[in-house]
């Protein structure tokens, strides 16, 4: 077991923000503070920040380990350059602080490399980079921003068809079909208030069908993106779609970047937690991870034990033996990750 102390000559902590980012290099045997310093976000901050951690490093790459706050966000920029230039960017372990502690950017930075020392190498969680997963990314968060406006616009649809009589019974939530009808309204003459809420609502409407369409445009997108990464295999698992291959593959990144299936589950959530005391055994559901992986997976298992015969039977069984659906339905989750890791590997070897 080789900890980051052993391996590692140098570690160097970035808090990052939108306009600047604070950098801290500690002695990895000792963890003493060697120097801090403050670089702007821009590409000529990002590279005199690069320069500054080699000068003060000796040009050690390989001896120097990044651990950085934001790699997904804020730090993304720098992550790239960083890893482009030879470096080994890992997030941050989240900061344990004692209670009554202040902080400031100086303090963060320091926590984010003193934080890695004590780590087991193997098992720091390496930043995610490359074309793939940036595309990846982008697309999803897109997706996620439509599909929450579109929430929106239907919820404000159906509270504006339920305050005012516009012809339209809205006891329940308004159909697709129900939107067209309404996008294709004209104005009439009618009360002042009516008028208004027939024009609102006549917006939301076509609001509504502009986002279903760039919705299915991103989901082109994502399974061409995906096919054209050689991970098509992934579509073809049963409850595997293009959003959930996806985000399942923004997670994974690259080969090498998860040691093994089972670090892929913790990385999901899906690997159960032991609470047992006495005679009494026990496994209580994981709640930490990437939730976005962690949402896929069940989004995976209940489409399976829907539609999938295989799963189905397995879940009778289960069943039949005690278990109810939460838990059958965990052990189910736990199971499919250990399966795409398993192609993402043997794809990717």
């Amino acid at each position: 077991m080789t900890i980051v102390t052993d391996a590692y000559t140098y570690v160097v902590g970035v808090d990052t923000h939108a306009a600047t980012h604070q950098y801290a290099i500690v002695q990895a045997a000792t963890g003493g503070l060697i120097d801090q310093a403050e670089f702007p976000t821009s590409a000529a901050g990002l590279a005199r920040a690069v320069d500054w951690i080699g000068r003060r490093t000796g040009g050690e790459v390989g001896a120097t380990l990044i651990s950085a706050e934001g790699t997904r966000s804020y730090g993304s920029r720098l992550t790239a350059l960083l890893v482009q230039t030879g470096y080994r960017v890992v997030d941050a372990p989240s900061p344990k602080r004692d209670r009554g502690s202040g902080k400031n950017d100086q303090i963060d930075a320091v926590t984010a490399a003193r934080g890695a020392l004590p780590k087991q190498v193997d098992r720091l969680a390496d930043a995610r980079c490359g074309e793939l997963q940036a595309t990846l990314q982008t697309l999803l968060t897109a997706r996620e921003s439509m599909c929450g406006e579109r929430t929106r616009a239907v919820n404000g649809l159906n509270a504006l068809l339920r305050v005012h009589d516009l012809g339209i019974d809205a006891r329940r939530k308004v159909s697709r079909p129900t939107i067209r009808t309404i996008a294709s309204w004209r104005t009439r003459r009618e009360s002042l208030s009516l008028l208004t809420a027939r024009a609102e609502a006549i917006r939301l409407a076509r609001r509504v069908l502009e986002l279903d369409t760039a919705v299915r445009q991103n989901t082109i997108g994502l399974r061409t993106v995906i096919t054209e990464a050689h991970q098509a295999v992934l579509l073809d698992l049963p409850g595997v779609g293009p959003v959930n291959a996806g985000v399942v593959l923004a997670a994974w990144s690259h080969p090498g970047r998860i040691r093994n299936e089972a670090a892929f589950a913790k990385l999901g959530g899906v690997c159960p937690l032991e609470v047992s005391s006495g005679k009494s055994e026990e496994h209580r559901l994981n709640r930490t991870g990437d939730r976005q992986l962690n949402r896929a997976l069940h989004s995976i298992a209940k489409t399976r034990m829907r539609y999938d015969p295989g799963t189905r039977a397995y879940v009778e069984r289960r069943t039949n033996e005690g278990l109810t659906t939460p838990r059958i339905r965990r052990c189910l989750k736990r199971y499919i990750a250990r399966q795409l890791h398993r192609h993402l590997e043997q794809t990717a070897a």
